[in-house]
C-alpha cells in the first residue's frame, strides 16, 4: 500500500493538476464501470447480505452512485474556475494588486467504505475526489467481502494503478491504510472505529472527514398525516433493512396519537411487503452478528418493560436473517435500543406532550447525522429547524436529503465532521489556496522602515471606530 501511495504522489507532482478533460474522462470511466456491471453488482450483494433486493441495490448502489459522478461531470469545468476576490479593504499600499482563489487536487486521498451500502458510499465520495483532480486508493469494508473483491477487479479493468486502487482485507489491512500519509483520508462507518481512524491519520497529520451515524430523531408533529408520515418514515426504516446510516432511529409522537400511529406503521409495513417470508424485496441483516445483536435490543427492553409489536409478522420464523420490523413503545433510557444506534428495522417510540418537550429531547443527546419532521404546522416545522442542530434535515419524508447532489452532505460532532457531495465534495477534496499578486508599482514601500507621518496618517485612518 505504501508503494502505491508513493507512486501516486509521484504521478500526481510529475503530471500536475489535471485538466478538466482528464478529470471528466476519470468519471466518464467510473460511471461505465457501474453501468456495464450492474447485475454483477447486485449479485455481489445478494451474496454477501445473504438476501438483498435487487431492486433496492439498484437504486441505492448503481443509480444513486451514477448520479453524483455525473453531476460532478456537468460541473466540473465551473467549479474549477479561478475565484477573483476583492482586494478589500483597499488602503493606497494596496492599490492595483489583485487577488483571487486557486482550487488545487490534494493529491492522493484515502477513502474507507462500509459495508451498507458499499458501491455507493465508494463512488459518490469518488465523484468529489476526481472532480478535484486527485488520485486514490480505496479500502472495501471485510464485511461484504463479494463486493469489495468486484470493486477491486472492476476498478482494476479502467484504471491504472497510478490512479486508483483498491486493497481488500481484515481490519489489520484497514489499520494499517488508515496510517498511511495521504493528502485527505474519508471514512464512513461506525463512531467506535472512527476514533482509531481519527488517530491513526493525526500521527501524520492527515485532514479527515468522517461520516458517522448515531441515532437520527423522527419527529412526527401537530396536523401530520399519519398514515402518510407513517409510510415515508418505514420506507427508510426498512430501506436495506434499516441498515442505513441516516435511517430514522426512533419516532417521537405525541402521547395521545401514539396508538394511531402504530397502526399507521403496521398498514405501512403490510402495503409495502405483503408478506415478508420469502419477500424479494425485504433485504437481509448482513451477518449473524448483527442479526443477533437486534434481537439481543429487543431482549433486552422486554425484559425492562417495553412492550415489542411486530408489524406484519409471518407465521413463521424467516429465513435468510430477514428481521422482522417491529415497534418498541414503553422505552427509556436504561434500554439497549434507546442506547445504541439501532441500524435495523426495530423503531422505538418516545412520547413527548409539546413540541418544546420533543426538542430538548433531541437535544440533551449527541448530535444526530439526520432529523427527520413530519407536520404541515409551518410555525412548528421552522422552531424544530431552529432550535435543532443535526448533520442534515428531511421535512415531511426520510433519507431523501442524501440524494440530493447540491445540498452538502456530513454529520456534525459525534455524527462526523466535513461534508461532500456537489460542490461541497469538490472544496473538500480541493486546496483553496489564496493567492495575492502586487502592483508593479512600489506603493507598499509607505509600509516598511522608516517610519513618519505617512504611516501615521494611515494608522490613524485604519484605527478609528
Amino acid at each position: 500500500m505504501h508503494a502505491t501511495l508513493t507512486r501516486q504522489k509521484a504521478a500526481q507532482l510529475a503530471d500536475g493538476p489535471p485538466s478538466a478533460g482528464v478529470r471528466i474522462d476519470r468519471l466518464d470511466r467510473a460511471i461505465g464501470l457501474l453501468v456495464d456491471y450492474a447485475d454483477e453488482i447486485t449479485d455481489a450483494l445478494r451474496e454477501d447480505f445473504g438476501h438483498r433486493s435487487v431492486h433496492a441495490s439498484l437504486v441505492t448502489d448503481v443509480a444513486a452512485s451514477i448520479e453524483p459522478l455525473k453531476h460532478a461531470k456537468r460541473h466540473v469545468r465551473r467549479w474549477m474556475r479561478r475565484e477573483p476576490r476583492k482586494v478589500s479593504p483597499a488602503p493606497l499600499a494596496l492599490l492595483g494588486a489583485r487577488a483571487w482563489v486557486d482550487y488545487q487536487p490534494k493529491g492522493v486521498v484515502g477513502l474507507i467504505s462500509p459495508w451498507n451500502f458499499p458501491f455507493n458510499l465508494t463512488f459518490a465520495p469518488l465523484a468529489g475526489i476526481l472532480a478535484a483532480g486527485n488520485r486514490a486508493m480505496i479500502k472495501p469494508s471485510e464485511l461484504t467481502p463479494r463486493s469489495s473483491a468486484l470493486m477491486q477487479r472492476m476498478i482494476a479493468t479502467a484504471f491504472d494503478d497510478s490512479e486508483i486502487a483498491v486493497f481488500t482485507g481484515d481490519a489489520g489491512v484497514g489499520a494499517a491504510f488508515a496510517s498511511l500519509p495521504f493528502d485527505h483520508l474519508i471514512f464512513t462507518g461506525a463512531a467506535s472505529v472512527a476514533k482509531h481512524i481519527m488517530r491513526a491519520a493525526a500521527e501524520n497529520l492527515v485532514p479527515v472527514t468522517l461520516e458517522l451515524g448515531g441515532k437520527s430523531p423522527a419527529i412526527v408533529g401537530n396536523g401530520a398525516d399519519l398514515d402518510l408520515a407513517a409510510k415515508r418514515l418505514m420506507f427508510g426504516k426498512t430501506l436495506n433493512a434499516g441498515q442505513v446510516c441516516v435511517a430514522p432511529d426512533y419516532a417521537l409522537v405525541r402521547r395521545d396519537r401514539i396508538g394511531a400511529f402504530v397502526d399507521a406503521l403496521e398498514r405501512a409495513v403490510a402495503g409495502m411487503f405483503p408478506t415478508l417470508d420469502g419477500n424479494p424485496d425485504y433485504t437481509s441483516i448482513v451477518n449473524d452478528r448483527h442479526f443477533d445483536r437486534l434481537h439481543g435490543y429487543l431482549d433486552d427492553a422486554r425484559a425492562k418493560g417495553a412492550t415489542v409489536r411486530e408489524l406484519n409478522p409471518p407465521k413463521g420464523a424467516l429465513d435468510d436473517r430477514r428481521f422482522v420490523p417491529a415497534v418498541v413503545t414503553g422505552v427509556d433510557d436504561t434500554m439497549d435500543v434507546m442506547r445504541d444506534e439501532i441500524f435495523g428495522p426495530i423503531l422505538p417510540i418516545v412520547p413527548y406532550e409539546e413540541i418544546d418537550d420533543a426538542i430538548a429531547y433531541v437535544n440533551e443527546r449527541p448530535r444526530p447525522l439526520s432529523l427527520y419532521y413530519f407536520g404541515n404546522d409551518v410555525p412548528e416545522q421552522e422552531r424544530v429547524l431552529a432550535h435543532t442542530v443535526v448533520g442534515g434535515a428531511t421535512i415531511n419524508d426520510t433519507v431523501m436529503h442524501l440524494s440530493m447532489d447540491d445540498l452538502p452532505f456530513g454529520g456534525i460532532g459525534p455524527s462526523g465532521m466535513g461534508a461532500y457531495h456537489g460542490v461541497d465534495g469538490f472544496h473538500t477534496f480541493s486546496h483553496a489556496r489564496p493567492v495575492y499578486r502586487q502592483s508593479r508599482f512600489d506603493i507598499s514601500a509607505m509600509l516598511r522602515p522608516p517610519y513618519g507621518k505617512a504611516i501615521r496618517r494611515l494608522l490613524d485612518f485604519k484605527i478609528r471606530r
